[in-house]
Parts: structure tokens; C-alpha cells; sequence
């Protein structure tokens, strides 16, 4: 019986050999971190500064089908306008910035029909940027 004592299973782990490697691979990583090359980024550069966005022209189509028009960069005042007074004021608004954006704002009563008409227009007179404006809930 005393035997079996001497040659009992040891069950416990000895983790100094783990805390010596771990030891040296942080002094490892500690010593190298300062050698390393930090990324460089190159950024393009302009010759022009950026010019900020033009206010929108606004196109509101009301429930009875009438059209006005908002300028925002000018003022908040509604503009009542038919067809080819439309396309005047954004003609002129266009001579003056080429990239001049139009935003669509219908009652929600108005047929769909209204509203396609009015992009179409534009369309055929090269108004490139046209947007649609809803309300959020």
C-alpha cells in the first residue's frame, strides 16, 4: 500500500514555464512596437476651394394641380407659375449655376400623372438634378 502513495497522478498544472514565455514575448513586443512604420496616407489635393452646394429650387404642385415656385437661396415666398414660367425661372437659374437642383414638392392628393408630367418637363429642358421632396413622420 505504500507503494501506490509514492506513484499517486499528479493533478495539478505548473504554469511558471507560461508565465516565462509570456513574460518574453511581451518584452518582445515592447521593444519592436516603437520600430514600427506607422501608415502615412496621402491626400489628394484640389487646385480650387469647394464651393458650397446651391439651395434648391422647390416645385410645389398643389391639389388642384397649380404650380409655384419656391426660391430658398432668395426668399420663402411662394410663386405662383404655369408651365412655361417654370422653365423660365430655371433657365434662369440655370445660367447662373449649371448644376442648379430642383426638388418636386406635390400635395399627397395630387395624381401621379401631375407629378410625371412636371419631372418630364424638366427632363426635356436638361434640368439633370431632380429630386422629390417628402415630409417625414
Amino acid at each position: 500500500m505504500t507503494r501506490r502513495a509514492k506513484h499517486r497522478l499528479m493533478n495539478e498544472i505548473n504554469v511558471v514555464p507560461y508565465i516565462d514565455v509570456m513574460l518574453v514575448l511581451l518584452i518582445i513586443f515592447m521593444v519592436t512596437a516603437p520600430m514600427i512604420n506607422h501608415g502615412q496616407i496621402e491626400l489628394p489635393q484640389i487646385g480650387k476651394s469647394l464651393a458650397t452646394p446651391a439651395a434648391p429650387l422647390e416645385v410645389i404642385i398643389k391639389a388642384d394641380g397649380s404650380l409655384t415656385l419656391r426660391d430658398r437661396a432668395v426668399s420663402a415666398v411662394e410663386q405662383k407659375v404655369n408651365r412655361v414660367q417654370l422653365i423660365n425661372a430655371i433657365k434662369q437659374k440655370q445660367a447662373q449655376n449649371a448644376e442648379q437642383p430642383v426638388v418636386i414638392a406635390a400635395d399627397k392628393n395630387v395624381r401621379y400623372e401631375e407629378v410625371m408630367i412636371v419631372m418630364d418637363i424638366l427632363q426635356q429642358n436638361q434640368v439633370s438634378k431632380v429630386g422629390l421632396l417628402a415630409q417625414q413622420k
